[in-house]
């Protein structure tokens, strides 16, 4: 099986969890002289049989990442790590951006304070576009082995 498939399933079976979680809940407390909708136990055991298999899928998805050498971006670990980081990086430059601009020389009367901004917008959004086109690219190489890379035991 191939990394990609692998977190295919790993999310398929977060989605199924959280599904059972909603069934559970829902079928937890019934009122007296009915029956519940579905078996909260069952649904429990259920539960506890996709946790196993999580746990199975992310112990060897981690163990694969660690392993793959993605060259100059390092282990497919090391890659995820940037990659993260990145996407945090460019979500406070476009913030910061968006708030510099929203300010700036902004005033309804010549009486009221004029707003100034503390950002340079122009640069903010330049190293944001950079960063976002790094973000891409990190991406693509780290998706290109997700489908290259076998899953290991």
């Amino acid at each position: 099986m191939k990394l990609a498939e692998a977190l295919t399933l790993r999310a398929d079976a977060r989605r199924r969890i959280e599904e059972l979680r909603a069934r559970i809940t829902a079928n937890a407390v019934y009122q007296e002289g009915t029956e519940p909708g579905e078996d909260a136990n069952a649904l429990l055991t259920e539960a506890d049989r996709l946790f196993d298999e999580l746990e199975s899928l992310i112990r060897r998805i981690n163990r694969t990442n660690a392993a793959t050498d993605l060259g100059r971006d390092g282990t497919m670990t090391d890659a995820l790590a940037r990659r993260d980081a990145l996407r945090l990086r460019h979500s406070v430059l476009v913030a910061s951006a968006e708030a510099a601009a929203g300010r700036g020389g902004f005033r309804q009367l010549r009486s009221e304070l004029r707003y100034l901004s503390a950002l340079p917008v122009g640069q903010l959004r330049e190293r944001a576009d950079r960063v976002s086109r790094e973000i891409r690219e990190l991406d693509a190489r780290i998706q290109q082995a997700n489908w290259n890379v076998d899953l290991q035991e």
